[in-house]
């Protein structure tokens, strides 16, 4: 039998001072039975970085041919793939044939590791790549609960994020613009 996975559920207060962006965004966000919390988190997390109307969570994990999220243009196309983790160059390269913009997030404690080994790959191709420190991922899964509320304040290479639960600050580094 196969497993089912764990819904949660976010309500989230999204400022965004680098974009002039304020919303409420009510998210229901299925973490795939052999998904991390961590990568769960960072799925949300690249969410509200990236937030706009035609922003959605696609199937992940359950499906190798869809990103992690992606944005449609009116007309049907890809306006925006984004992967979460640590994706081949292969499969970045393919996405920037189909989608307008792409980016990548990683987050874990491999990335750097990773990043060495891709880089020059990376380069050629035109994805803007960013890090999230993965002791901020792991302080922001510390938080996670089925059903949250949650704050989340962007300014600058960082997200102040405040729950019930405690709060966290979760940064990033650039690397890898897109032009």
């Amino acid at each position: 039998m196969a497993l089912k996975p764990t819904i949660y559920k976010f309500k989230i207060a999204l400022t965004d001072l680098n974009r002039q962006y304020y919303d409420t965004l009510n998210l229901t966000v299925a973490q795939h039975p052999s998904e991390t919390l961590e990568r769960m988190m960072a799925r949300m997390l690249a969410f509200c970085l990236n937030a706009q109307e035609s922003l959605a969570f696609t199937k992940g994990l359950s499906s190798a041919e869809e990103p992690d999220l992606w944005a449609h243009s009116p007309d049907g196309r890809i306006a925006l793939w984004i992967d979460v983790g640590e994706p081949a160059p292969e499969r970045i390269k393919k996405a920037t044939r189909i989608a307008q913009s792409v980016k990548v997030y990683s987050f874990n404690t491999k990335s750097n590791v990773w990043w060495m080994q891709e880089q020059v790959k990376f380069n050629e191709l035109t994805a803007a790549i960013y890090q999230f420190q993965s002791p901020d991922i792991q302080a922001l899964a510390k938080l996670a609960q089925r059903t949250m509320d949650i704050s989340v304040t962007i300014s600058e290479q960082s997200a102040y994020i405040a729950t019930e639960a405690g709060e966290c600050e979760v940064s990033w580094a650039v690397l890898q613009a897109t032009g």
